[in-house]
Formats: C-alpha cells, structure tokens, sequence
C-alpha cells in the first residue's frame, strides 16, 4: 500500500511542472505578442525583410567578370 502514496505523490509533483510550464508559455506569448504590436511596420519607409533589394538583372560575381574580359 505504500507505494500506491508514492505514485500519487510523484503524479501531483508531474502535474504541477506541467502547469508551471504552461504559465510560462503563456507568459512567453504574451511578451511575443506584446513585443510584436510594438513594431510599427507601417510607420517604416521600407520593408527591413526586403532593405536593399534591387529588381532585375544582378551584376554578375567579380569571378566571371574576369573571365569575359580574358576571352
């Protein structure tokens, strides 16, 4: 009978790890959340994700630079 006092002991000490990480997932996506109304993509003049991107052909690499101008 005394080892039925230790699984429910060890099933209560599961339980509540279990319930503390929630909490802290919670508190995790509500900092995301936060964090993430905060930045103001509106308010920029241009996309950070596409900064510097230029449309159309791209300048080849020096190295076949190089080569065109030896043939």
């Amino acid at each position: 009978m005394a080892n039925k006092g230790r699984a429910t002991f060890a099933k209560r000490q599961k339980e509540i790890a279990r319930q503390e990480r929630a909490r802290e997932k919670a508190a995790k996506r509500a900092e995301r959340k936060e964090t993430k109304s905060k930045l103001d993509r509106g308010a920029l003049e241009q996309d950070p994700d596409i900064a510097g991107i230029v449309p159309g052909p791209q300048p080849l690499p020096y190295d076949l630079l190089d080569e065109e101008e030896k043939k």
